[in-house]
């Protein structure tokens, strides 16, 4: 028992040695391992600003004759995370818009879970980018000379991207109906709309262009990391042999003999 715990202590300090030898070295970065690394940081913070920062309104031309012959704009701001049906219809100021009470009726969808999801995966990966471009650069030996470091990199590089894969996917389909719910088809779902005295019109939308692009900066990512996989996985035990297995193979025990 006694044993057991000088050992741990042992080790705890040779590791608390280690982390205290913090120096800088610029090397990783040139290499694969650290240069596709700064790019995955780049790319997670493009990817959490376009869907985070998005603010738009879409608007629709009501009229109702006699009483409101000309058009008048009725307004529906939304923005992250997305939650539609909190997105009421606001008319204009001290404005009686064929006499209906406009902020009690809501965009259709609740995409919060979808946008949430892919933004905050986002920034975890930014966080960890900065973890390990700290390894690699402060304690390269450290990295180096580990098994489970590489190791655990590894696995986090997969599950990463297969995460990328869902994240990028499921916001995707949240963004599809994202635009169908702020597009045309909210004519034919506002009640007063329906009424036969009541004529609306789509006016706009806000363009989703930046949306566009938070969908090609996940798939991005999702190959990055997935490239990113192979330079991982030779830092690990698994491509390059143990310093044990390599003792055996160059010491006495000769390999058997042939036919």
């Amino acid at each position: 028992m006694a044993s057991n715990i000088y050992l741990v202590l042992q080790r705890i300090s040779l590791l608390g040695q280690r982390m205290s030898s913090f120096q800088i070295n610029l090397n990783p970065l040139k290499e694969p391992l650290g240069f596709i690394k700064i790019l995955e940081l780049i790319a997670s913070i493009f990817t959490f600003a376009t869907c985070g920062g998005f603010k738009g309104k879409t608007e629709v031309l009501v009229n109702c004759p006699p009483e409101v012959t000309e058009n008048k704009t009725i307004t529906a701001s939304f923005g992250y995370p997305f939650r539609l049906n909190h997105a009421s219809f606001q008319a204009p100021p001290n404005v009686n818009v064929c006499g209906v009470s406009w902020d009690s009726h809501v965009l259709i969808g609740d995409y919060s879970s979808s946008a949430q999801f892919y933004v905050t995966f986002a920034v975890f990966v930014f966080l960890y980018c900065i973890a390990t471009l700290l390894l690699y650069v402060g304690y390269t030996n450290l990295y180096r000379d580990s098994r489970k470091l590489p190791m655990v990199d590894f696995v986090i590089t997969l599950v990463a991207t297969f995460l990328w894969l869902v994240s990028t996917s499921a916001w995707a389909k949240a963004l599809t109906d994202i635009k169908v719910s702020t597009g045309h088809s909210i004519v034919q779902e506002l009640l007063p709309c329906q009424q036969k005295d009541v004529h609306c019109y789509f006016g706009s939308v806000t363009s989703m262009g930046s949306l566009n692009v938070s969908v090609i900066f996940g798939f991005l990512n999702m190959i990055l990391w997935g490239g990113n996989a192979w330079f991982v996985y030779k830092e690990t035990s698994l491509h390059s042999p143990s310093n044990t297995s390599t003792a055996h193979g160059q010491g006495g025990v000769p390999p058997p003999a042939g036919i």
